[in-house]
């Protein structure tokens, strides 16, 4: 939520690693001046044997990560096929040989110790050696395993398509995006316009499905005689996922497990609201004294709903 509202997450804390101050403030910067991503050639080599997000993650997640990347104000970056589920490795390699080479290979095997698992002798066995041909023929895509009917080909056209025709996506003003935390899990980016029928809303669930039933969060409300209407969801079947069912009815907000879905303003699903004074003593007499008719009016549990979630 930081690093999309913020552009850096450090901007001059103390970095335990360097062990000194890092980075500066963003303030005033738009956000689309900044470039993010979910990997680049760094954060792979340096998993120390060149592991792709899409052999790592679980499809799901990933699904709904590439939704936050692709559908915040900054410039996505794209590594290496990742649009097409690549899993081809990028490891370290460099073009030296003789005692350059020997000085880079030792140089490798010794940076990487700073990460525990590869510190040890049989991770540092294994490691690819960077002047080898054949470590830098391994990471060069191959046309062959590009193919264009991949689920992740049609998930990254369908939300480059969004961000492209939707300016809300990318307005930089500073106040055209908020976000919330609604969970360990879940939170929520609203993109604000200045007709309120043109916000959009995205929401994330990383976790189990969310359902809850009470939702003091201001930024989820939908605008002034709308409700919210399903725009896009990372559970389409075309996608690989399993459906999305309308998240929001008068008893809870449900989120499926490990998605984002996108919400638009929409008059024709605004839920009614019905009577809205609170129920006083002599109501809740009532109902304990009619438990046939409050049984058939009572909403569904959400906690039940969250004790049973859906992978």
């Amino acid at each position: 939520m930081s690093a999309i509202k913020h552009g850096f997450l450090y901007q001059g804390q103390v970095y335990p690693w360097q062990r000194k101050p890092r980075g500066g403030s963003t303030r005033g910067l738009a956000r689309n001046r900044f470039v993010s991503f979910l990997e680049n050639h760094d954060q792979v080599a340096n998993c120390g044997f060149g592991e792709r997000l899409a052999a790592q993650a679980d499809p799901a997640s990933l699904r709904a990560l590439t939704a936050v990347l692709l559908l915040a104000p900054a410039l996505p970056l794209l590594f290496q096929g990742q649009e097409a589920g690549s899993t081809r490795p990028w490891h370290f390699f460099a073009g030296h040989c003789g005692e350059l080479g020997d000085a880079v290979r030792a140089g490798r095997a010794e940076f990487v110790v700073q990460f525990a698992r590869l510190a040890t002798p049989e991770a540092q066995a294994a490691l690819a050696d960077p002047g080898a041909e054949a470590t830098f023929r391994s990471c060069v895509l191959d046309p062959r395993d590009r193919r264009l009917d991949h689920p992740l080909v049609a998930l990254h056209r369908d939300l480059l398509r969004l961000r492209r025709d939707d300016p809300a996506f990318t307005d930089p003003r500073p106040d055209a995006l908020d976000g919330a935390v609604l969970s360990e899990h879940a939170f929520a980016l609203r993109y604000q316009q200045g007709d309120p029928q043109r916000d959009r809303l995205l929401l994330v669930n990383l976790g189990p499905t969310f359902a809850r039933a009470a939702n003091p969060e201001p930024l989820i409300a939908p605008p002034d005689g709308a409700g919210w209407r399903l725009l896009w969801s990372s559970e389409d079947p075309r996608y690989g996922g399993h459906g999305t069912p309308p998240p929001f009815d008068r008893a809870r907000l449900a989120i499926p497990a490990r998605a984002a879905i996108v919400l638009a303003p929409d008059p024709d699903a605004a839920l009614p609201r019905g009577d809205d004074t609170p129920p006083g003593p002599l109501a809740e007499r009532s109902e304990a004294s009619a438990p046939d008719r409050r049984a058939s009016r009572e909403p569904i549990d959400a906690t039940k709903a969250a004790s049973n979630p859906v992978s």
